[in-house]
């Protein structure tokens, strides 16, 4: 079985989705119409703008979103899932190229949260950090144990799970799972605790813009980040979209639902490789795939 799977924020680079506006009228026309959405021209800071330009928020979600969702649809008979899933960010990217939700109401909502996140990072500082070499379940035992904010975020692929929280704790958990034996504990260039009690207030913004939104039955099931399985009906899809915020990406799990389910190739639609090596390191016998350009 095929399944797509869509990267999220970290995978942006300056040039993303030039060679689609240049050889595609129908990508170029949805660019245009995503410069107006936005407010801005996107198109400008993702062809030629600075790696910086790209680290924003506000900018780098959807600029991936965009990179994500025209490729698949530029793929035409190529594209024919059997079965999606996106790592946080990407989840969007899913459900559009799924047919959940049309391109415009997709970006509205990615804009939306990506402003939402940076508010909440704004309203208090915090950050996240990479363990490398270390057992989930140690990992979960000593965030638990700290009086901070510090929760696990992001289960990539075993051995890597990224924590998420305030300042102080995530020094601490990193002190502490260090000593404890952790290969790596390094912390993250990221603005602020994405998936953890911080980005409630961001939550908050975003459940009422899913709510106004109207989702449909997309074409294959998406597996959905807080949980893990697969979901095909427009009520629970968006109920999983606004826990999404504050809760984890258990993405190793959703991989090894996926091959469970019969997944044999997993194709990664937009920018970068990360996604193709975290199934690799899930199940080395998995075949991959990438699409990264036209």
């Amino acid at each position: 079985m095929k399944a797509f799977v869509f990267p999220g924020q970290g995978a942006q680079f300056v040039g993303m989705g030039k060679d689609l506006y240049e050889n595609s009228t129908e990508a170029k026309e949805l660019f245009e119409k995503a410069n107006e959405i936005l407010g801005f021209r996107i198109t400008d800071l993702m062809f030629e703008g600075t790696d910086e330009d790209l680290k924003q928020t506000k900018v780098t979600q959807p600029a991936i979103f965009l990179h994500s969702v025209l490729l698949a649809k530029s793929m035409g008979d190529d594209f024919k899932p059997e079965m999606v899933a996106g790592h946080s960010l990407g989840e969007f990217s899913a459900l559009v190229a799924a047919g959940a939700m049309s391109f415009e109401d997709g970006l509205k909502l990615v804009s939306q949260r990506a402003l939402a996140m940076q508010k909440a990072c704004e309203a208090e500082p915090s950050t996240m950090a990479a363990i490398v070499g270390m057992e989930d379940a140690i990992v979960e035992e000593v965030c638990e144990s700290i009086d901070e904010v510090v929760v696990a975020a992001n289960y990539n692929c075993p051995g890597q799970l990224v924590i998420s929280g305030s300042f102080a704790g995530i020094d601490k958990a990193c002190e502490i799972l260090t000593e404890k034996g952790a290969k790596r504990a390094l912390k993250l260039p990221v603005g602020g605790a994405f998936h953890s009690p911080l980005m409630e207030p961001a939550r908050t913004e975003l459940a009422a813009a899913i709510e106004a939104t109207e989702f449909n039955t997309p074409a294959c099931p998406v597996y959905q980040n807080v949980s893990a399985t697969p979901f095909t009906d427009p009520a629970q899809i968006k109920e999983n979209l606004v826990a999404q915020l504050t809760a984890p990406v258990k993405w190793t799990q959703t991989v090894q639902n996926m091959i469970a389910d019969g997944a044999t190739l997993f194709t990664e639609v937009g920018p970068g490789k990360v996604l193709q090596g975290l199934v690799k390191k899930v199940d080395r016998k998995m075949e991959v795939a990438g699409v990264s350009s036209l």
